[in-house]
């Protein structure tokens, strides 16, 4: 081998992964928003081994004020789970959901990818278009694949955005329902009967 193609082959040579980790480290960290394996291996060298550079990050982080999570399929540092309240002096609260925004938000996390009329079906009141605009205003609620039954139906599925906002890495973390009504989410009353369609539109409305 003369000395121009050991010149080559030490110039493109792949990183080590404690390089290709600090790489990763940069790069997320620099980031505006959650990112995925993909986009990340983009702005690394060619060969680089991303989803593992990424899982020894998650270790060296592991038990540290901040973390390294999963949210849905990108990834970003977060502030660790149990150090929140730290930041709670920090928070501002805008704007307050009406339960009907609450009610649908939670029927699309819990069985995405729903339709409209799936939403209507478990609430048992029409939903209205400014619900689910708001819900997609937040960046919370997402356009799914069309089902493929007659008519062809858009269905709904939270967003990235909306598991970093609750701390997930997927829908499959969210809460049961003896843990929602251990932390007063949910009441043990009997749900109550379908209201009249013109009804729950005015509630709906009011909400």
């Amino acid at each position: 081998m003369n000395e121009t193609t050991s010149r080559f082959a030490i110039d493109f040579a792949i990183p080590p992964m404690p390089e290709q980790e600090r790489m990763v480290e940069a790069v997320l960290f620099a980031a505006a928003a959650p990112l995925s394996s993909r986009e990340i291996a983009e702005r690394l060298p060619e060969g680089c081994d991303v989803p593992e550079a990424i899982a020894g990050l998650r270790r060296r982080y592991e038990g540290r004020g901040v973390e390294l999570r999963r949210l849905g399929d990108a990834f970003a540092f977060r502030t660790a789970g149990d150090l929140g309240f730290l930041m709670a002096r920090e928070a501002v609260e805008t704007r307050k959901l009406s339960r009907a925004a609450v009610e649908t938000l939670a029927i699309i996390a819990y069985h995405q990818p729903a339709t409209r009329a799936e939403i209507e079906e478990i609430r048992g009141v029409a939903v209205s278009g400014g619900t689910i605009d708001l819900l997609m205003e937040l960046g919370w609620v997402k356009f799914g694949r069309r089902r493929d039954t007659p008519g062809r139906p858009m269905t709904f599925v939270v967003t990235p955005a909306f598991l970093d906002h609750f701390g997930l890495e997927s829908a499959g973390d969210l809460p049961g329902v003896a843990e929602l009504r251990a932390a007063g989410l949910l009441d043990n009353r009997p749900a109550p009967g379908r209201p009249q369609p013109e009804l729950a539109l005015e509630q709906d409305a009011e909400e």
